[in-house]
């Protein structure tokens, strides 16, 4: 499945994306959210900085900071939420406002934490004063000013990424269909206009004459300026320290985890540029270059399912058509959204509440601007959980729909944490969970719900594993890469005039793809990605990518599978929900390896489950590349 992003605000505490930061609790109507927010605000204040910080002070502190933030946040949460869903000047102008006002005090929150660095605290006190000082995902200075800077610029790149404008035959085409049909088209002099006309939009000048990429290099000026200010080198070291381990140490992780799946998606590779071959010619695809990035069925070459069809083993036919199964069977959105829900029901979760079926936008409205981009809401730090979607009935949406609803059940768990603890317990846990039950969409379960008549035997289970490969180890390289370029952005190894050029060293050294046209240090491709202008740290997605697997094979066992990896359904398998849910309602209350090692009873992130989950693909893969040249 295509990875989607997870958009649960929390504001100047524990932020995710610039669109939608906020969300908490208040017992407060909406008109007097934010004056009241303000006067909390206003009593959030650590000793006098010629005193000595104590234990009572810190204790204090942290109490103003969640009262402020439980009333601020609701407030916050419906203003980006109504951007988010009714995209126009004055809900910019709402949500721009919002978030400076959300930043000023999330900067003021963190240099106050600050004061405590040295103060003996108990665990999870420290914990706390730890997530404030790293709850700003862009810091914004203390001079005045800055942070209503900041917010500007974020508003209004993830405006331009949102609204901007692609003509092909004279027509404007709308984003999710430009999408789609990177996907179905197999001309490539079409697949490549389209892609070099997507990444025209961040380099088309803006409302204040600017561009995105000119924007993007003022944001990382200011926020490297708050970064100082909070202590850290810059903003990638400052995001690093967000995983319960030293910066270098994590950026370690990272790599040690990627070795554990690259041999796989090298033998990938080489397959697909072989059938590639095939199909478009040495002119096209030449077998010892990298391969052209809109060759992939994917605007980003982030995912591959979509060129399944070129790619597949002909003698392994999945046997059967998700989507066409779905569109056969009448489902429509909300009965796609209903399904995903009756499944976290037969793990022994609780129903959906009505104001999540009242509320969501599952479909994409006819009359205005919205961001499609699938996500999922809590707004009340308690159950007015949300998705937000333009769903389509679809094999890609179904498995998203599944990984959306993980979200909100993760968020439901933890209700009762402090809301500085009311997120994963790393940002990878909260993009696996919902993953890890679409990885239960076998045809096992497909028939037990009534859409599949007769389960393929073995012989197609290659078939199957190509396409979720195609899908999840094509996109571990691009989940890795998308912040080491941004840690080589915020670190000052790359300029604005090397952006781009770094861009696509880092995309050919870890994807082995190039672009389709010359690209120059004029363009701004990385900001032709929804995730870059929006701000969104996107190494969670690939250690997503690994603890999902290495959940499923513990749930596996503990629903007592046998079988191979792969073929493993937990739908019906109540008695791993107990456990599942004593894992989401720690949320990030403990440091991620506590919550890891209470489901899976390690405490370390390990690839080894999805070495076993594809065995019998990269079996069929050395085979097929036996006399293949690969590498690039």
């Amino acid at each position: 499945m295509t990875i989607r992003n997870f958009k649960r605000p929390l504001g100047a505490l524990a932020a995710v994306s610039a669109l939608a930061l906020v969300a908490a609790c208040s017992q407060q109507d909406e008109t007097g959210a934010a004056s009241s927010a303000a006067d909390a605000a206003g009593s959030v204040e650590p000793a006098a900085t010629g005193d000595v910080a104590s234990v009572e002070d810190a204790a204090a502190f942290i109490e103003g900071v969640e009262e402020w933030s439980r009333d601020f946040g609701e407030y916050y949460a419906r203003v980006a939420w109504v951007q988010a869903t009714y995209i126009n000047y004055d809900t910019n102008w709402l949500v721009t406002r919002v978030d400076t006002e959300s930043t000023e005090m999330g900067v003021k929150f963190a240099n106050q934490a600050k004061r405590y660095n040295d103060v003996e605290l108990p665990a999870e006190m420290r914990r706390k004063i730890e997530a404030i000082k790293l709850g700003l995902n862009l810091p914004a200075p203390e001079r005045p000013g800055a942070a209503a800077e900041l917010a500007e610029i974020n508003t209004r790149m993830g405006s331009t990424y949102a609204t901007g404008k692609i003509e092909l035959d004279g027509e404007e085409v709308a984003r999710n269909d430009l999408e789609e049909m990177m996907g179905t088209i197999r001309d490539p002099a079409r697949l490549q206009e389209i892609w070099t006309k997507w990444r025209a939009v961040p380099i088309a000048p803006n409302d204040d004459g600017g561009t995105m990429k000119t924007d993007y290099a003022r944001m990382v000026e200011i926020a490297n300026e708050g970064a100082v200010e909070l202590g850290y080198d810059d903003v990638g070291t400052m995001w690093r320290a967000r995983y319960d381990l030293p910066p270098a140490e994590f950026a370690a992780e990272t790599d040690r985890l990627w070795g554990q799946v690259k041999p796989l998606y090298d033998e990938l590779h080489c397959h697909v540029r072989a059938k590639l071959n095939e199909q478009y010619g040495d002119d096209i695809v030449p077998l010892d270059q990298p391969i052209r990035a809109d060759l992939l069925g994917n605007m980003w070459a982030q995912s591959w399912g979509n060129i399944s069809d070129l790619v597949s083993p002909g003698d392994a036919d999945p046997g059967y058509d998700l989507t066409a199964l779905l569109v056969a069977n009448g489902y429509d959105a909300k009965k796609m959204v209903e399904t995903g829900e009756a499944f976290f029901s037969s793990l022994g979760f609780d129903p959906l509440p009505d104001t999540f079926w009242e509320r969501s936008q599952i479909t994409k409205p006819a009359d205005r601007e919205v961001v499609c981009h699938a996500s999922a809401w809590d707004l009340d730090w308690k159950d007015d959980i949300r998705i937000k979607m333009c769903t389509k009935v679809n094999a890609d949406d179904f498995g998203t729909v599944h990984h959306e609803l993980g979200h909100n059940y993760y968020q439901r768990a933890y209700q009762d944490q402090s809301v500085l603890f009311q997120t994963g317990a790393n940002g990878g846990f909260h993009e696996a969970i919902g993953d890890m039950v679409a990885l239960s969409i076998t045809p096992d379960y497909l028939k037990t719900i009534g859409l599949l008549d007769d389960i393929p035997d073995a012989s197609a289970d290659v078939g199957l594993l190509m396409n979720t490969a195609l899908e999840k180890i094509a996109f571990q390289p691009f989940g890795l890469l998308m912040d080491k370029w941004r840690w080589q952005v915020f670190s000052g190894e790359l300029t604005p005039e090397t952006y781009n050029e770094g861009w696509w060293a880092l995309r050919t050294q870890y994807q082995g793809i190039r672009p389709p046209v010359d690209r120059s240090s004029g363009d701004f491709d990385p900001g032709g990605k929804f995730h870059i202008p929006g701000n969104v740290s996107y190494t969670r997605y690939f250690i997503a990518n690994i603890l999902q697997f290495q959940f499923h094979k513990a749930a596996c066992d503990m629903a007592g599978w046998e079988g191979p990896l792969h073929r493993c359904s937990v739908y019906g398998a109540g008695e791993i929900g107990e456990k599942f849910n004593a894992m989401l309602e720690m949320g990030a209350s403990k440091p991620w390896p506590e919550a890891l090692e209470a489901f899976t009873g390690t405490a370390e992130m390990d690839g080894s489950a999805v070495v076993e989950y594809f065995a019998p693909l990269m079996d069929y893969l050395k085979e097929q590349n036996a006399d293949r040249q690969c590498g690039w």
